[in-house]
């Protein structure tokens, strides 16, 4: 039965950071806010918590899974940023957006898309999602918290307990942060491209939405 930390949302109490994160250290599984909705989140390492993950949403390995990271220095450590992609994600960074980005070998390759071996990578703005990954000292791999069916990302704690609370190790309340979720952008080509419009605005890239 998953734990449930009532966490405040823009000074969250470090003894609860800590215990977060000692729970996703052992392998568990966890609801967390991020600055667009809440996510489902693990370590890279824990392969059955990955795959619980993936059962959880109903999705397989050629959904795009997003490494959580606390700054643009880990996400250069994980994927392909040279310049031009770096004054991209700079100029967004922290904030509601996902980058698919090419991985760098480091990444196993479970943690890729099958075929074309990018990965979804993402700076969050939300003080609960940032000083867990600082007390973490690692990404977490994240989806959006959206069930099988469901037409929104579940936003309430609460309801997120009572639907799932035999599945995860710990779901952390900060209050509602919206349904939401972030805008997806590939930026394997020279021209970024939207695959998803959300949160996140499309001004700083002078592109449509596909």
């Amino acid at each position: 039965m998953a734990q449930f930390f009532a966490v405040h949302a823009t000074d969250p109490q470090l003894r609860l950071v800590r215990r977060a994160a000692e729970i996703v250290r052992w392998g568990g599984l966890i609801a967390y806010p991020t600055d667009s909705c809440y996510a489902l989140g693990c370590l890279p390492a824990s392969a059955k918590a990955i795959e619980r993950l993936r059962r959880i949403r109903g999705v397989d390995e050629r959904h795009h899974l997003t490494l959580m990271c606390r700054d643009l220095a880990e996400v250069a450590n994980h994927a392909i940023v040279d310049d031009a992609r770096f004054r991209i994600l700079k100029r967004v960074t922290p904030g509601s957006y996902t980058f698919i980005l090419r991985a760098t070998r480091s990444l196993p390759r479970r943690l890729l898309h099958p075929k074309r071996k990018t990965i979804g990578v993402r700076v969050p703005d939300h003080a609960v999602a940032r000083a867990l990954l600082v007390e973490l000292d690692q990404p977490m791999l994240s989806t959006t918290l959206m069930l099988p069916g469901d037409e929104q990302p579940l936003a309430d704690a609460e309801e997120i307990r009572a639907r799932l609370e035999h599945a995860l190790e710990l779901v952390i309340d900060a209050g509602s942060c919206g349904r939401e979720p972030s805008t997806v952008i590939d930026l394997t080509d020279d021209t970024p491209r939207v695959l998803r419009e959300g949160k996140g605005s499309l001004a700083p890239f002078a592109v449509e939405p596909v």
